[in-house]
């Protein structure tokens, strides 16, 4: 089985500001009512949300842990806050939980942990969920992060220390359907310094997961080959240590994450026409259990006053191994290794990314209110697909590296913020002559590289028009490559090479975006109309033998999403989202844009409603209800061998969650599904034509408890 290379040699070049890390603030109520200042990083400077042209979402730390308490699920969380991402799928895979209809950037502390070159869908499992702090989220595709962030940027933000002086912290989460077989537990312990000049935090966290039960209950099917987080164990080892000295910072980071199956259950297929969906039962499957395996570091430097600007450089590297379950799927067959029908196998995708990201910022340029950004990336990324059994090749090693010089400036007067900005994208992929496997014919495709030169560009103004109400448009172009992994594992004619395979040419996406925002000493409110199109998409289409195909056609996302907090007293709040998508492609190049997007692409419309009660000082209760709408596309439509009709029969889930602060700690308490409810996913609906055997329903009521110390 090929290994990663060592964690050693994956520190290299320079990121987004590094205040990120050290001085961002949240969305919180002043004692006089008022709404804080809110600062956002992931614009690679820091901005506050009402001078920036475009959809900003923050998750803070409260509202982090009040959705960690019910469900310790990173994509819940986005899916809950955010109106436009798509439902979780609650597996380890994040197939279909797209932004926008589209693929976001994930980012943790500014580290690229999206996975673009073979893009296997195991990106939302890097890290534990304690130690992030926020999560900043743009929507639309943005030109100031570079490759794939064509739906939008998710940057998790982890803790730092705040106060001086050394505390010690315990955190415990369980929880239960009460079954024999259910029973998930988390435990961790920190530990934080920080002195005047020197901060330290260090975590360590060991999780154990068991199976869940549906709503009528019936144990959750558990999906065996592209992985999951039932019957699953985990640990995460977090440290971040710091050293200011003047206007000047340098910062370490380093994350090492595991998440891995036990084996100790089979997949039992349901029956579509029956309704019976997916279940599980004891047994060991074949071959290793599928797992993620995440390394990744950071060095950080920020001269806070160098020429009168700031500046901050990253150097990071990450290192990602995802190894998924054994499967005699056709793809594996190969009579020259064993009969045809017999031969199992399993797929493995390791990336090696080293990355530097450098940012100068500064006010004031040449005339007043005229701020001056300016900076270039660095990116070399390896990424391969084996199959682990046998030590095929997949997916050849691709080599892919770019430098992406950008600028942007923005000019400030009275009510009114203008910014624009450029990013010029320098890359090559680079692959080493090859053969496919067996089942595309053995085919040899000849090395070569593919160069790609594209500039993107975004403009867009906010005007704050009142006091507490700002309007702004923006046009933002976001670049990308399509899977090119699944593009060349799938070539199956002969005499191809890889440098006339139109299918890797970039993905370039403009979104154009108008939206009004209100924040009050009451609450917030916003409403946004967005427009996505890209002239050469990517669509992966599944055909009648289940294998999946990049199609290069036009694709254009529109929809419109409002969000808002009301807060009429101090212990009352009340919270609610709406987001409506719609997504349309071609069967082909030319052909009228009628198709809709399918579930891999794009989610439901989706309400989310919740209230907050904080019925004593030290306490506080809430309940949230999420609904998604019925979808239901593409009848009797066909493409080639691929079916295109998707049905989605919607439904509402109701949580409630309880803490209190005690003399001995704080205690959580939290019910998910409060109403039990029998329901099967959106993506396991909507794909239940081309995949039926899969049909996963998700959890039906689940107690959790959660006890945390400080001391």
């Amino acid at each position: 089985m090929t290994s990663i290379k060592p964690l050693s040699r994956a520190v290299a070049a320079a990121c987004m500001t590094m205040a990120a890390n050290a001085f961002a603030q949240q969305a919180v109520a002043t004692e006089e009512g008022q709404m804080a200042e809110v600062v956002v990083t992931a614009t690679r400077g820091e901005k506050a949300v009402d001078k920036i042209p475009g959809a900003i979402s923050v998750i803070s730390q409260q509202d982090l842990a009040a959705q960690y308490l019910i469900a310790d699920d990173p994509s819940q969380a986005l899916s809950t806050y955010i109106p436009g991402y798509a439902p979780s799928r609650q597996k380890m895979t994040s197939t279909g939980e797209s932004l926008r209809g589209r693929q976001p950037l994930i980012l943790l502390d500014g580290i690229p942990q999206s996975n673009p070159l073979r893009a296997g869908m195991r990106e939302g499992y890097f890290a534990d969920s304690f130690i992030i702090e926020r999560i900043e989220v743009i929507n639309g595709a943005s030109a100031v992060q570079g490759m794939g962030a064509t739906g939008g940027i998710i940057n998790y933000i982890t803790k730092a220390p705040r106060t001086n002086g050394t505390t010690h912290g315990v955190n415990v989460r369980a929880s239960t359907q009460f079954r024999s077989d259910n029973l998930d537990w988390k435990t961790g312990y920190s530990i934080s310094h920080k002195s005047d000049a020197f901060d330290f935090l260090g975590y360590a966290a060991i999780q154990r997961r068991g199976m869940s039960y549906d709503g009528n209950g019936r144990r959750l099917g558990i999906d065996t080959v592209q992985g999951d987080t039932l019957d699953t164990h985990g640990n995460d080892l977090f440290v971040k240590v710091g050293k200011t000295f003047g206007n000047q910072r340098l910062q370490l980071s380093l994350n090492r994450f595991n998440l891995e199956g036990d084996g100790d259950y089979k997949n039992e297929p349901g029956s579509v026409a029956e309704g019976v969906p997916t279940s599980s039962l004891p047994g060991t499957p074949i071959g290793e259990a599928p797992r993620n395996k995440v390394r990744s570091a950071s060095l950080d430097y920020r001269h806070a006053d160098l020429a009168g600007g700031m500046f901050s450089a990253q150097l990071f590297g990450h290192q990602f191994e995802s190894l998924y379950g054994a499967t005699k799927v056709a793809t594996f067959q190969d009579t020259r290794i064993a009969p045809s029908g017999t031969l199992w196998d399993q797929s493995q995708i390791l990336a090696d990314k080293l990355g530097s990201r450098i940012t100068y910022v500064r006010p004031d340029t040449l005339i007043a209110g005229l701020e001056a950004t300016v900076g270039v990336d660095v990116l070399r990324d390896e990424t391969e697909q084996r199959l682990a059994i046998t030590d095929r090749t997949w997916v050849p090693l691709l080599k892919f590296n770019s430098t992406a010089p950008f600028a942007q400036l923005e000019y400030e007067f009275g009510p009114v913020t203008v910014r624009g900005g450029v990013r010029h994208e320098i890359a090559e992929l680079e692959v080493d002559t090859y053969t496919t496997l067996a089942a595309y014919g053995s085919q040899t495709v000849q090395g070569g590289s593919a160069e790609f030169s594209e500039s993107v560009k975004n403009i867009g103004a906010v005007w704050r028009f009142a006091p507490q109400w700002s309007a702004f448009a923006a046009s933002s172009e976001g670049f990308g490559v399509p899977d090119a992994g699944l593009v060349l594992r799938g070539v199956n004619k002969p005499n191809q090479s890889v440098s006339n395979l139109i299918s890797l040419q970039p993905i370039v996406t403009r979104n154009n975006e108008i939206g009004v925002n209100w924040r009050g000493e009451k609450g917030q409110f916003g409403i946004s109309r967005y427009d996505s199109r890209s002239k050469l998409g990517s669509v992966i289409r599944i055909t009648s033998a289940g294998v999946g195909l990049v199609e290069r056609v036009p694709t254009t996302v529109k929809g419109w999403e409002v969000s808002g907090e009301w807060r009429p007293t101090r212990a009352v709040s009340a919270f609610g989202s709406y987001a409506k998508t719609d997504g349309k492609t071609a069967a082909t190049q030319g052909a009228p844009m009628d198709i809709a997007l399918g579930a891999r692409s794009q989610g439901p419309d989706k309400a989310v409603l919740g209230a907050n009660w904080k019925w004593m000082p030290a306490s506080s209760l809430r309940l949230q209800a999420t609904h998604l709408f019925d979808r239901d596309i593409n009848i009797g439509r066909m493409v080639g061998t691929s079916r295109l009709e998707e049905h989605f029969n919607g439904y509402t889930l109701v949580d409630a969650a309880a803490s209190w602060d005690t003399r001995h700690g704080k205690i959580g308490v939290s019910i998910e599904n409060l109403l039990d409810k029998q329901y099967v996913g959106y993506y396991s609906q909507s794909a239940a034509a081309t995949d039926p055997g899969n049909t996963y329903a998700g959890r039906g009521r689940t107690l959790a408890v959660n006890f945390s110390k400080t001391f």
